[in-house]
């Protein structure tokens, strides 16, 4: 009765004879899940199923699941899919970016990062009977083997995905996947994929990764939130490492333009926090995930970046999607506590939660 009542809210706020129910407080944060398992990304659908990738510095009995009531979950689409890292191409290697469109469809992108590193591949499955519709396996031009393809936007429309890559061992990139093709294109020639000199905190700790010698340094970490406005016409990205969220015409990677066209397109949208994750909501607002004071802020259409939320319990806020209307769902992981990020030891313990934010604005549920 209780996951019932959830969608109802937001469709029942006003009865008949005209007595008005309460709406959330915009900013209101609640708790929809609490995991045993390690959540990477998620995408919601308006119904509220909520799916979530399981973080690769956690590994679990599971790579991508379907979120079940408090604190379960089930493998998604199927136990197969899910099967050991490496052991067949019909397998969930090491999964992170996840969307919704507006067809029903699970995009998931596997970078096929681990012992040893599988080449990477983009994927999309029926919400509804779980069968499995689009398969693009990277080719080397676009997702050389090693690459961290990370994060992604699904225009449904025209028919094209755009991947955030960090870089792994190789150069930062936005990669674009023609759906109908059935190829895809890697662009890497503009600082503005780069890590910004600014410092990773989290709880008052600079995260460090070690070095080419080994030693800790502080981290620098490129493109990873990417976004797509409302009519598929602008696609916006920033560092992780970086205060400045950037934009450029998605026509120009639809359109295969030349390198030096795209990056003199590129212009800056606005500010942002240090973030892992971002949502574009129809009416333009910006949200992401502020890593430094456990928060989700937003970045409004005049310009202005403000907090939405801030709570103890967005212990490294990871991703956003929206769902329900109006609703926000935030996948938190305590990434800063994993052994890759805290010195090689596990500083933290499930539960994991999923929690989600009242926007009170026209989300875009699944992304």
């Amino acid at each position: 009765m209780r996951r019932i009542a959830r969608f109802l809210i937001p469709f029942a706020l006003a009865l008949p004879g005209g007595t008005a129910l309460s709406e959330p407080t915009v900013g209101t944060l609640e708790v929809v899940a609490e995991l045993p398992i390690n959540p990477g990304n998620l995408a919601v659908t308006v119904e509220g199923r909520v799916f979530a990738t399981v973080h690769q510095f956690r590994r679990a009995d599971a790579q991508l699941v379907e979120v079940l009531g408090r604190d379960g979950y089930r493998p998604w689409p199927s136990a197969e899919w899910n099967g050991p890292f490496g052991s067949g191409p019909e397998v969930l290697n090491s999964v992170l970016g996840i969307a919704i469109d507006r067809q029903a469809r699970l995009w998931v992108l596997d970078n096929g990062l681990g012992e040893p590193a599988q080449p990477p591949k983009l994927l999309a499955f029926d919400v509804n009977s779980g069968g499995p519709v689009f398969r693009h396996d990277f080719p080397p031009e676009s997702g050389p083997v090693g690459s961290f393809l990370n994060d992604l936007a699904v225009d449904d429309e025209r028919g094209f995905v755009y991947v955030a890559d960090v870089g792994g061992a190789h150069e930062p990139a936005l990669v674009t996947v023609d759906l109908a093709a059935g190829t895809s294109r890697r662009f890497t020639a503009s600082t503005a994929l780069a890590a910004e000199d600014v410092d990773l905190v989290v709880e008052g700790r600079v995260i460090r990764l070690p070095g080419a010698d080994g030693e800790p340094r502080p981290a620098r970490i490129a493109v990873n939130p990417i976004t797509l406005s409302a009519d598929g016409e602008t696609l916006y990205f920033g560092a992780m490492n970086g205060e400045t969220w950037y934009q450029v015409p998605a026509r120009l990677l639809r359109e295969d333009a030349p390198d030096a066209e795209v990056a003199a397109a590129i212009t800056k949208a606005g500010p942002k926090p240090v973030s892992d994750g971002a949502s574009t909501d129809a009416e333009g607002n910006h949200y992401f995930t502020d890593l430094a004071h456990g928060a989700i802020s937003v970045l409004r259409p005049d310009g202005v970046l403000e907090t939405l939320v801030s709570d103890p319990r967005l212990s490294w806020p990871d991703a956003l999607s929206f769902g329900e209307p109006g609703w926000l769902y935030v996948a938190v992981n305590r990434l800063h506590l994993a052994p890759p990020l805290n010195g090689g030891e596990e500083g933290a313990a499930p539960p994991f939660p999923i929690l989600r934010v009242y926007t009170g604005t026209r989300g875009i549920a699944g992304r």
